[in-house]
C-alpha cells in the first residue's frame, strides 16, 4: 500500500544522499590535497549521476531492465532537451571549443555505441537484441579511456579552473556524509524501483515508459539543479559540461554497470529512444554552428523545449 508514496519519497532521499555522497567526498578529497579541477571532473559528475546508478543497479538486480534501459536513454534525451533547453532560456551559454570538439562528439559516440552493441538481431539476425556483460565492459573501458582524457586536462590546466566547492572539514564529518549519502541513495533507489513497476502496473502501462518519463527526469533533478543555477551565475562551462559529462557517464559507467550486473534486453521499440538519444547529442553538436558560433542562443533552447514536449507526447501515445 506504501510502494507508490515512497516511489515519490525516494527521490527526495536519493538526491539528498547524493549532495550528501559529493560534500563528504569532495571534503575527504581536499583534506587529501586533490586540486580543485579533479575532484569536479570526478566527484562532482559521479555524484550527480549517482540517483541514476543506484536505481539502475536496484533494476538490474530485480530483473527490471526495461526500467534501467529506460532510465538512463530517458535521462540523456531529458538532459539536452528539457535541462539544457530551460539553462538556455534563463541566460544564452557560451560553449568552449573542447566542450564542441571533443565532449559533445564523445556523448555522440556514447549513444551511438549503445546503438551498436544492443542490436544484435538486426545485425546477425539470430541473436537477440541484448546488451550483454561483455557488451557492459566493452562501455566500462570506454568510460576509462574518457577519465584519461579527463585527468590530462586536469594535468594540463592545474589550478587554473575555478569550480564553487566545499572547503575541506574534518574527516569524521566527511566520512560520516558518505556513509550517509550511500545509504540514502540505497534506499531511495530500491523504493524507486519497486514504486515504478507498482505504477506502471496499476497503469496498464509498460515498465520502459515510466522509466523512460518519471524515473528519467526525477533522477535527472541534481543536473536541472546544477545546470539551471550555473546558467543564473553565468557559468556556461558548468551549465554546459555538468549534462555533457553527465551523458557520457550514464551510458559508458552506469548502463555498463547495469549490463554487467544482469544483461539488458532490448526491444525493438526503444531503438526509437535510443534514435532519439543520438539525435539529441547530433543536434546539440550541429547547432554549435549555427547563428552565433560555439553558443547556444534562447531559439536553440525553444527547439530544445519542443523537441522533448513532442518526444513525451510520442512515448505516452506509444505506451
Amino acid at each position: 500500500m506504501m510502494t507508490i508514496p515512497l516511489f515519490f519519497i525516494g527521490f527526495l532521499v536519493l538526491i539528498k544522499g547524493a549532495d550528501f555522497l559529493v560534500n563528504g567526498a569532495t571534503s575527504l578529497a581536499k583534506r587529501l590535497n586533490v586540486t580543485d579541477l579533479v575532484i569536479g571532473l570526478t566527484v562532482v559528475a559521479f555524484g550527480t549521476s549517482m540517483p541514476e546508478l543506484f536505481v539502475n543497479i536496484f533494476a538490474s538486480i530485480r530483473g527490471n531492465t526495461d526500467i534501467a534501459v529506460g532510465n538512463i536513454l530517458g535521462s540523456n534525451i531529458c538532459n539536452v532537451f528539457l535541462i539544457l533547453g530551460i539553462s538556455v532560456l534563463i541566460s544564452p551559454l557560451r560553449v568552449k571549443k573542447t566542450t564542441v570538439w571533443k565532449e559533445i562528439p564523445f556523448s555522440l559516440l556514447a549513444a551511438v555505441m549503445v546503438g551498436i552493441l544492443a542490436n544484435d538481431q538486426l545485425i546477425d539476425h539470430q541473436s537477440p537484441s541484448v546488451l550483454s556483460r561483455i557488451d557492459g565492459l566493452v562501455l566500462i573501458a570506454f568510460l576509462i579511456i574518457f577519465m584519461i582524457y579527463i585527468f590530462e586536462i586536469a594535468r594540463d590546466f592545474g589550478e587554473e579552473a575555478e569550480i564553487p566547492l566545499t572547503k575541506p572539514g574534518g574527516l569524521l564529518r566527511s566520512l560520516t556524509f558518505i556513509v550517509l549519502g550511500l545509504a540514502s541513495l540505497m534506499v531511495g533507489g530500491h523504493w524507486i524501483v519497486g514504486g515504478a513497476v507498482a505504477i506502471a502496473q496499476s497503469l496498464g502501462v509498460s515498465e520502459s515508459l515510466i522509466g523512460l518519463t518519471i524515473v528519467a527526469v526525477g533522477t535527472s533533478l541534481p543536473e536541472l539543479a546544477t545546470s539551471t543555477v550555473a546558467a543564473f551565475k553565468k557559468n556556461p562551462d558548468i551549465a554546459v559540461g555538468n549534462i555533457v559529462g553527465s551523458n557520457i557517464f550514464n551510458i559508458f559507467w552506469i548502463l555498463g554497470v547495469s549490463a554487467v550486473i544482469h544483461p539488458l534486453s532490448f526491444k525493438p521499440q526503444i531503438n526509437f529512444d535510443v534514435g532519439m538519444t543520438i539525435l539529441a547529442s547530433l543536434i546539440l553538436f550541429l547547432v554549435m554552428f549555427l547563428g552565433k558560433k560555439h553558443h547556444l542562443q534562447r531559439p536553440e533552447g525553444i527547439l530544445f523545449l519542443g523537441s522533448y514536449i513532442g518526444y513525451l507526447v510520442f512515448i505516452i501515445r506509444r505506451g
